[in-house]
């Protein structure tokens, strides 16, 4: 297990966003092998086939359990479905070394936890977290996870410090709605160790590139309009949730990997600034939440698939919160590289 002060890369190397974005370059460090397995999403398919990378764990292959109305008194304990996102990401160096994050949590206390027993994943071989934002839909797995640790493990979770933000949503017509927000007393007296960096962050010898805040440069990308942060004493507008931030791994010959939670950012901007931290110019695959669901955003699903398919890259795994209109639409313009997502999913991707 990694300690806090030993997983990230001295901040003074790492540019501050604005620097970055102007032409400073990070250097990630390429890797072997990526494997991104899905924990949490809102929907399961426990009959899809293996498409592309992506490889399935199908109906006869999930654990049983005791079900007395069934004649022979086992059913299946299969995966289960949450409005959320959790994801294990596992990156091979070079020199065969492999390292293990989660990257979000999901949205139920067990969901995640339960998730991994079934597809025999080891909580006890995770070496960070790290929340793409405070949402409690991408956070509250945190509780499962220590308890499955036995509540002493002092795992690394890596935020921004907007995380902590008590926020709500302001609906047309109806009294707002005060999202659940993550304690960070809580989180520390059940055995984490809380890591707060607005910039880009380094894990694993500089194999993994954590963005921090991204910056948004897209005319189409506008945030969250209805979205709204206490701020002193009474609550304001806060659209572009700061604290959203992502995932991006170099694959060897291939281009760079990258998860997002729930693309608040923007999954265009996410990209553009990866490759802009980077300089790597290649997007191999990009997964997660593309937030493109509801009246809100379905204006901006034709823009993002123009802009995706311009960045071109090999594989696009929608996931959460892009919606049905959202992924008909990335399926439809971009179908060499579109990629059904599911709980268990396992993304496969290879260094050329």
């Amino acid at each position: 297990m990694c300690e806090a002060g030993h997983i990230l890369l001295d901040p003074t190397i790492v540019p501050a966003e604005a620097e970055a974005f102007a032409g400073e370059r990070i250097p990630l460090r390429p890797v072997r092998r990526v494997r991104v397995t899905t924990l949490i999403d809102n929907t399961v398919d426990v009959l899809a086939a293996d498409a592309g990378p992506a490889r399935r764990r199908v109906l006869p292959d999930w654990p049983r359990l005791a079900a007395p109305v069934h004649q022979d008194d086992l059913g299946v304990d299969g995966p289960v479905a949450e409005h959320g996102f959790s994801a294990l990401v596992e990156v091979e160096l070079e020199d065969g070394g492999v390292h293990r994050l989660l990257f979000d949590t999901g949205v139920s206390p067990d969901g995640m936890v339960e998730n991994m027993r079934r597809l025999e994943l080891a909580p006890d071989t995770v070496e960070a977290v790290v929340c793409s934002h405070g949402h409690f839909d991408h956070t509250t797995g945190l509780d499962g996870l220590s308890r499955a640790l036995g509540g002493s493990a002092h795992l690394p979770v890596l935020v921004h410090p907007e995380f902590w933000a008590r926020r709500r949503i302001a609906l047309p017509g109806r009294e707002p709605w005060e999202l659940p927000a993550t304690s960070r007393g809580a989180l520390e007296g059940i055995g984490f160790d809380i890591i707060e960096r607005p910039e880009p962050s380094f894990l694993f010898a500089g194999s993994v590139l954590v963005t921090g805040e991204v910056p948004r440069t897209t005319d189409f990308e506008q945030g969250f309009a209805i979205h709204q942060a206490l701020r002193g004493d009474g609550w304001e507008p806060d659209p572009l949730v700061l604290d959203d931030q992502a995932l991006v791994v170099h694959l060897a010959g291939r281009g760079l990997v990258v998860v997002t939670g729930c693309g608040h950012a923007g999954v265009v901007n996410i990209l553009r600034y990866a490759r802009a931290l980077t300089g790597v110019d290649r997007v191999h695959a990009v997964l997660g939440g593309f937030h493109l669901t509801g009246r809100l955003f379905e204006p901006v699903i034709g823009p993002t698939v123009d802009a995706l398919g311009q960045l071109a890259p090999d594989f696009v795994v929608p996931a959460h919160c892009t919606g049905w209109r959202g992924m008909h639409e990335l399926a439809n313009r971009l179908p060499t590289a579109f990629v059904p997502n599911s709980v268990g999913t396992r993304l496969e991707l290879t260094a050329a």
